[in-house]
């Protein structure tokens, strides 16, 4: 919208407003003030007829130049009005067109009255969140790339060695060339969960989780003895909680996998649930370098990583933590996390 369509529309509001009045004004002093005055000087001794004359002919010149006078100021002011409020909208448009022609970047001054700043800020706040979605799309790229290309490096390597002779056919060969495969399908399973692209589930259903827990702890207990990781587990019996059994395996697998992946050589691990009044709170924790605090609440994103290198060496998708956000919430439950020079603790609720 134009500053002069703005113009157009708040004069033409100005002069109507001017002339309802004018017209009001008009009709209560030429018909009411002219019998008032027409009273008065017949009373002093004039006649009815003289005294009609000079009412029109004085007053119809006044409300001439008045009604000159009210639609040039009208027209003035919705001038200044219009450019005071067209100002901010057409920065707006800009820069709503230059983030549609991919500059993120752009932002608007928060100017104005009050109804244009809160929309500057509202623009602001948007600009900033697609900001954020274009930085986590390219570093989604960038890992999801990776993450596939390492496997398939590897695969091209195994067949090329195969085809050249210079690795005999055997179990073994074949066992890697599954776990590369494996390690593509997971990924591509962790991005559909993701996605939301899971089809039909069933609902949450009662679980024993203690049974649960243990049962992913029992797979995940030779990586721990690999790298001499010492684990302590505090899990009452009797936690029945709601949820679906594929999901909290799935979350207890990486919450696990991240524990092996992090924890120093000859640390420790702790695995510990606890009753709620409503629910039951399991709790992961592993020794080694804290989290920042910067980083902390961020963890849960997409594709985050908290030192990119570190992470990409170790194998880490930086999906794992997303997919246990998003599995446990979709079971009605939450997730959180703490950090200190002790001890980094993930810790998920699943209500009973």
């Amino acid at each position: 919208m134009s500053s002069a369509g703005i113009g157009a529309r708040i004069a033409l509001a100005m002069l109507a407003l001017a002339a309802v009045v004018l017209l009001i004004i008009g009709v209560g002093v030429l018909r009411i003030g002219a019998d008032t005055f027409a009273g008065l000087m017949v009373a002093a001794g004039d006649t009815a007829a003289h005294a009609h004359a000079m009412f029109d002919e004085s007053v119809s010149v006044v409300l001439a130049a008045a009604a000159l006078v009210a639609f040039v100021t009208a027209i003035a002011l919705a001038a200044v009005f219009a450019r005071r409020l067209a100002r901010p909208i057409e920065q707006l448009a800009g820069a709503a067109n230059r983030v549609a022609a991919g500059d993120l970047g752009t932002r608007v001054p928060e100017a104005g009255p009050p109804e244009l700043r809160s929309l500057a800020a509202a623009y602001n706040t948007m600009a900033d969140r697609l900001a954020e979605q274009e930085a986590v799309r390219r570093e989604f790229v960038v890992n999801a790339s990776h993450e596939l290309r390492t496997p398939l490096t590897n695969l091209q390597g195994y067949l090329e060695a195969l085809r050249d002779g210079v690795l005999p056919p055997g179990p073994g060969l074949f066992d890697s060339l599954r776990e590369e495969v494996d390690r593509i399908g997971r990924l591509a399973a962790s991005l559909d969960v993701l996605a939301g692209a899971e089809g039909d589930r069933p609902a949450p259903m009662p679980l024993d989780l203690e049974a649960a827990l243990r049962g992913s702890l029992e797979l995940t207990l030779p990586a721990f003895a690999r790298r001499a990781i010492a684990v302590e587990t505090v899990l009452p019996k009797g936690l029945i909680v709601r949820a679906r059994p594929d999901d909290v395996a799935q979350v207890m697998a990486n919450l696990l996998q991240n524990a092996v992946r992090y924890s120093p050589e000859g640390g420790a691990v702790r695995l510990v649930a606890e009753q709620t009044p409503d629910g039951t709170r399991v709790s992961l924790a592993n020794s080694g370098p804290p989290i920042p605090e910067l980083d902390l609440a961020r963890v849960w994103d997409r594709f985050y990583r908290v030192e990119k290198s570190r992470d990409r060496a170790r194998g880490g998708a930086g999906v794992g933590l997303a997919i246990v956000k998003r599995l446990v919430e979709d079971a009605g439950g939450r997730v959180g996390a703490t950090s200190d020079a002790a001890w980094t603790t993930f810790w998920f609720w699943l209500p009973a």
